[in-house]
């Protein structure tokens, strides 16, 4: 009601005479250039191709009697018209998207939902959560990207994904965040190994390889600040991308992991791997989820929603010690 209140106080737009769903298209179409400020990537976001979504915004430029958008050398931008006609635009689609949730069944929800994800979610709840989506969304095509924090914040910037499950905050234009765990870190060793007896400090456990996540990782940034605030100025860290990657070379001697204990509780209920005590562990890693939000993203809300269920489902059978109070998970 909120949205057709304010609909009401506002002028219409101008009838055309193409009709009402050539219209809607075209203020998608308008709504997805402002977003994402390309074309392009509003052709892939829409299965289009890019002579369509220019032809697109032509007709509606026409339409309108007013130029939407610049085009030059650094992209594409909003005219001082077109930032109207996008607050106008945003209504009417978030107010036809709430009427379709009204009525529609969440199991005919048809589409693409692109979800990147960076390896500690893929080897704890990606694959509970993946199963949850097919069961609740069945005609939805799910696209998965398994790739390292940082990629996956750049691809989510460009357009390239919907929702990430990575390590930081985001300060983007149109994104929301919320923590939806934290895992804390451990120092991780084989059991019975050179590698498993009491370290008198964290300089005495520096001496030996530290095998943790990719290089500029949160991980590894907040290693390298607790080591150098002991005094610790070149310590032997080992950066590898893979999860399993690292929980290999581990648990084949490798080095000493550092690395969320969820990750390998398999490892550890077996007693392949133990955890090290008495040593100061490196700060807890955050799992955030980072969306787009707008007209035409409520799948996106409702997907993060689920998401949240299904973490704390699987956050609640881990031992006590493998997961750490969310103080602020908006």
């Amino acid at each position: 009601m909120g949205a057709l209140s304010a609909l009401n106080s506002r002028p219409p737009f101008k009838a055309s005479t193409k009709g009402s769903a050539v219209n809607l298209k075209f203020l998608e179409t308008f709504v997805w250039v402002a977003r994402l400020k390309s074309f392009r990537l509003t052709a892939e976001k829409l299965f289009s191709t890019q002579a369509s979504i220019s032809s697109r915004i032509a007709a509606l430029e026409d339409e309108m009697g007013v130029r939407l958008f610049v085009r030059d050398s650094k992209g594409v931008s909003l005219t001082p018209e077109g930032q109207r006609v996008l607050e106008y635009a945003e209504h009417i689609m978030d107010t036809m998207q709430t009427m379709k949730a009204a009525i529609k069944d969440p199991r005919q929800v048809r589409g693409r939902i692109r979800i990147g994800a960076m390896d500690t979610v893929i080897h704890t709840w990606l694959s509970p959560l993946v199963t949850r989506l097919m069961k609740c969304y069945p005609a939805l095509e799910i696209e998965l990207t398994a790739d390292t924090a940082s990629n996956l914040c750049s691809q989510l910037e460009k357009g390239y994904q919907d929702i990430i499950f990575q390590t930081d905050i985001l300060r983007f234009d149109t994104v929301r965040n919320a923590v939806l765990t934290r895992y804390p870190m451990h120092w991780v060793v084989p059991a019975g190994s050179r590698y498993d007896h009491t370290y008198a400090s964290l300089e005495d456990l520096s001496l030996e390889r530290i095998v943790t996540f990719s290089r500029n990782s949160r991980p590894h940034q907040d290693i390298l600040n607790m080591l150098h605030s002991a005094n610790i100025i070149t310590p032997r860290i080992n950066c590898v991308n893979s999860a399993s990657a690292i929980t290999r070379l581990v648990r084949d001697g490798f080095g000493i992991g550092a690395m969320p204990a969820a990750l390998v509780r398999g490892e550890l209920a077996q007693g392949v791997l133990t955890l090290l005590d008495g040593i100061p562990l490196p700060s807890v890693m955050d799992i955030v989820a980072s969306w787009r939000t707008g007209a035409g993203m409520e799948l996106v809300e409702d997907i993060v929603s689920l998401t949240r269920e299904v973490v704390a489902e699987f956050d609640a059978q881990l031992p006590p010690g493998f997961r750490a109070e969310v103080l602020d998970a908006g």
